[in-house]
């Protein structure tokens, strides 16, 4: 409900690095402003990071803290580290002195961090939104003195206190979670033909390298099955992988999808990584899934995310080491199997939640109201 003593809203939005964690704070942000037009909104990233151009281009103002998170491969890089969150902290000070916020939403990664340590030693409202069903370190250590606690998922009594924990679900992109496009006009979009079975891959905005190597090595044999590919390589060797697959008139391939909820509409099945994103979005469009988890996630989350699902028998999993030589046997499998394939795009719609950005927006400012 509208804040009825009318003093408007000023909220810090906190986090970044991934799109998995800057699309579901814009959709709060744009949320909250539905619910209250004049609420103030600043958003709080990590300087460098794909935050500053993202933000900026939802029509929302952003500033980049000096901050880094730590590094797995490459120890002694995180000898700067302490001298980074001290900085951090300082700009942190500023920020709230000048933009004097009543609450604080942290979406997670490493730039979330400062920003709700520092509200909540000032016991201003923090809220934390965790997507991944296994949580991130920096939300676990906040998570004692947040106000509440949004999950992705069930089962995350084992990293909050359970009587702050409310499950919303992963808020999803407007343009997917409400599309309804056609499937034909969606293959006509990417230049393919009706009534054939069509692959949807994305591995993130980087790419999956395992993912990419399985299917270029497997392009004569998808065309032999008369199987159309929307591809999504990722910036790194997109060339390498356009050129392969330009003797391949059932191919559509490209580094970045624009245009996401074309591609789902077009997909009868999609290979993905298990971000919590891209699972939240693949359980709204109810397609068919072989997830690829990334192997280096921190605490290895996607994992975890993948096998919720795979547990339900809402999707399939497949390790990053044997991802190319197991993708395109299974993938030959599901097809031939339209009981199974079937049952998959049932199950994995009950993992979909409606309207996440609405409840955790609602829920911020019914806090805030009640203070």
């Amino acid at each position: 409900m509208p804040n009825q003593a009318h003093t408007p809203l000023r909220i810090i939005i906190a986090g970044g690095g991934t799109g998995g964690h800057i699309f579901p704070a814009i959709a709060v942000a744009q949320a909250i402003q539905r619910l209250q037009p004049d609420a103030t909104i600043l958003f709080v990233g990590a300087q460098g990071k794909m935050e500053m151009e993202k933000v900026p281009q939802a029509g929302y103002q952003i500033v980049g803290l000096t901050i880094a998170g730590f590094n797995r491969q490459h120890i002694f890089k995180n000898l700067t580290l302490p001298f980074k969150l001290i900085k951090s902290f300082i700009q942190v000070r500023t920020i709230f002195n000048q933009f004097k916020p009543n609450a604080v939403f942290g979406v997670g990664g490493y730039s979330s961090f400062p920003v709700l340590k520092y509200a909540q030693t000032k016991r201003i409202p923090s809220f934390i939104h965790e997507a991944n069903a296994f949580a991130g370190k920096a939300n676990q250590w906040l998570g004692e003195r947040a106000t509440k606690i949004f999950t992705g998922t069930k089962g995350m009594e084992q990293f909050f206190p359970f009587q702050k924990i409310q499950i919303t679900g992963n808020p999803v992109r407007q343009n997917i979670a409400k599309s309804a496009m056609d499937k034909e006009l969606a293959l006509l979009q990417f230049g393919l033909l009706p009534n054939h079975f069509t692959l949807l891959i994305i591995g993130g905005s980087l790419g999956a390298a395992s993912i990419n190597q399985a299917i270029q090595q497997s392009l004569p044999a998808f065309e032999k099955m008369g199987i159309q590919l929307i591809w999504q390589t990722g910036k790194p060797n997109a060339a390498m992988y356009k050129a392969s697959a330009s003797p391949f008139g059932n191919v559509f391939v490209d580094s970045f999808i624009n245009d996401m909820s074309a591609a789902y509409a077009a997909a009868d099945m999609v290979v993905s990584r298990s971000g919590a994103m891209a699972v939240a979005e693949i359980a709204m469009t109810g397609k068919a899934c072989i997830f690829v988890p990334y192997p280096h996630a921190a605490e290895d989350h996607q994992t975890y995310n993948a096998e919720v699902l795979v547990k339900e028998k809402a999707a399939q999993m497949i390790a990053d080491k044997n991802v190319v030589t197991e993708l395109f046997p299974m993938i030959e499998k599901l097809i031939a199997n339209k009981t199974v394939l079937s049952e998959m795009q049932t199950k994995i719609k009950s993992f979909a939640w409606e309207n996440a950005d609405q409840v955790i927006a609602a829920e911020i400012i019914h806090e805030i109201d009640s203070k």
